[in-house]
């Protein structure tokens, strides 16, 4: 088995899609009577600074004879890659391994692993690379030969897949506005969901599937079942398709996110944490909604027991599902950090409080009771009726136990769907 994988060809200014270097290779192959057994489609670490906006690394496993798989790559990646973008600096990895077996050494599915959860530098390829005597090729800084590892490695060092099926637009159309129907794409994602998903955003009206960059991509359908993608892309009433390709990936997993402590996060990383939450949500300019995270474990004095939280503008309705949360509720939350503060993309609220303390109000005339001092507790002036203390009154809240999430317009492609199931709560699924 020979595993080709490459990164980091598109440019955020001028185009181009790793996806469709990766499908152009593979069609390649198949010219030279090559098997090509799936083409792979790995998201990695989402929060790296110099990532396009999927992070997409690709693998093509295939029976063609390494030194000829290496020379069909480069020639399609040279002639294909934006290069002249100075930021575009892809990177080829051609492998190969025992007989049918893609199974990689157990270092090269660390790096994969590695690659999605962590932060890795361009030397950390390049000798792994060396040390196992895989054929590569890069240009400018070759920052993509560390995808390229991390594509070889993933498909043994993961155990979750799903599905995308890109449909790609003729060439002399790129960079020019998608023609594709609107209600076409409701349609059929109304009749995939749910085992099509992310499709479109109902509450924003949008076509999530449709991009907006410039590049060769007309729409990409994510799901759990290969044909059942497949089936909502052919439904799709659009401009010419100049070609379609199933891809297996990793989307949709969250398996970017590591089990973690408040006290022990470190940006470039996403976690899964517990807390409690210690702030009033606070919306800040922009539409920017911040709650502040405290530790389970905290005796309160510290503030490396606290982590902020934030729901970003760009996602929308789900600030207010965090503009719903009251001191005291308990919650997991998930998302990357950055600059201390945790990125949320999904929440599971795990503990409400249920009744909050209220200036009590007098038996005899009904008026609210006065203060009678520091510590002196509650009085009525007029009746002369006095409390110790605040009163308990049942809270009504706009949110219930169970898991929340960003709308399908905001979701990382990496991050999880909660209409996928698998959660250890009631969902909440956006739609």
């Amino acid at each position: 088995m020979t595993v080709v994988g490459l990164d980091d060809t598109d440019s955020r200014e001028r185009g181009m899609c790793t996806t469709y270097v990766a499908a152009r290779i593979a069609e390649r192959l198949r010219q030279a009577d090559a098997d090509v057994a799936r083409l792979l489609l790995v998201r990695l670490n989402p929060a790296v600074e110099y990532k396009t906006r999927g992070n997409a690394a690709l693998a093509i496993h295939t029976d063609c004879d390494p030194d000829r798989a290496f020379q069909i790559a480069r020639e399609r990646l040279e002639s294909l890659a934006e290069t002249a973008d100075e930021r575009t600096n892809p990177g080829l990895v051609v492998a190969a391994h025992v007989h049918d077996d893609p199974a990689p050494p157990e270092d090269v599915r660390r790096f994969a692993r590695a690659a999605i959860r962590d932060r890795l530098a361009i030397e950390d390829a390049t000798a792994l690379i060396e040390r196992r005597g895989y054929r590569s090729w890069h240009a400018g800084d070759g920052r993509g030969r560390i995808g390229a590892v991390a594509a070889i490695g993933a498909w043994s060092a993961l155990d979750e897949w799903t599905y995308e099926y890109i449909s790609y637009r003729e060439p002399d159309r790129w960079g020019t506005p998608r023609d594709v129907d609107h209600e076409s794409v409701f349609e059929a994602a109304d009749r995939g969901y749910s085992e099509v998903w992310d499709t479109v955003d109902r509450g924003e009206d949008e076509t999530v599937c449709v991009p907006h960059a410039p590049g060769p991509i007309l729409h990409g359908i994510r799901g759990d079942d290969l044909d059942a993608v497949r089936a909502a892309a052919e439904r799709i009433e659009s401009e010419p398709v100049a070609a379609s390709r199933l891809f297996v990936t990793n989307q949709g997993t969250d398996v970017h996110l590591r089990e973690g402590s408040i006290p022990n996060v470190e940006d470039g990383r996403a976690y899964r944490l517990e807390g409690r939450v210690v702030s009033e949500p606070e919306t800040r300019r922009g539409g920017h909604v911040f709650i502040e995270l405290e530790s389970p474990s905290s005796d309160g004095r510290g503030s490396a027991d606290r982590l902020a939280c934030a729901a970003f503008e760009p996602t929308k309705r789900f600030r207010d599902r965090v503009r719903a949360l009251r001191v005291g509720d308990r919650i997991t939350a998930c998302g990357e950090v950055s600059r201390g503060t945790l990125k949320l993309e999904k929440f599971a609220v795990r503990g409400l409080v249920r009744t909050e303390r209220v200036t009590p109000t007098c038996p005899d005339c009904g008026r609210t009771m006065e203060s009678a001092g520091r510590n002196q507790g509650y009085r009525c002036r007029d009746c002369g009726t006095s409390r110790d203390a605040k009163a308990e009154q049942p809270l009504e809240r706009d949110l219930e136990e169970g898991w929340y999430e960003v709308p399908p317009c905001a979701r990382r492609h990496i991050a999880k769907p909660l209409v996928r199931g698998g959660f250890d709560a009631p969902t909440h699924p956006e739609r």
